[in-house]
């Protein structure tokens, strides 16, 4: 019988997931990677990494749609041009 998880580790992988569109196993499999680089093996060690990366991702995202925002606009001359479908 597996292990009871900790409520607040796995809603942070959950979140994590979310943020890299990725599923929950592999936000855990992420997590569990940083943690033994870092040597961290506490559950509370791996919540602290999942809501370190879990804010990471916000901030990537953030940039990644600033800068699609930005390569979005129109060029003042191509503005008005309609392709041939």
């Amino acid at each position: 019988m597996a292990a009871p998880q900790d409520k607040d580790y796995v809603t942070a992988c959950g979140k994590l997931a979310s943020a890299l569109s990725i599923s929950i196993a592999s936000a855990r499999r992420k997590v569990d990677l940083v943690a033994a680089k870092e040597g961290v093996r506490d559950n509370p060690g791996r919540l602290l990494i999942a809501q370190r990366l879990f804010l990471e991702a916000q901030g990537v995202g953030e940039q990644s749609r600033q800068l699609l925002d930005v390569l979005l606009e129109a060029v003042k001359e191509e503005e008005n041009y309609l392709g041939d479908d």
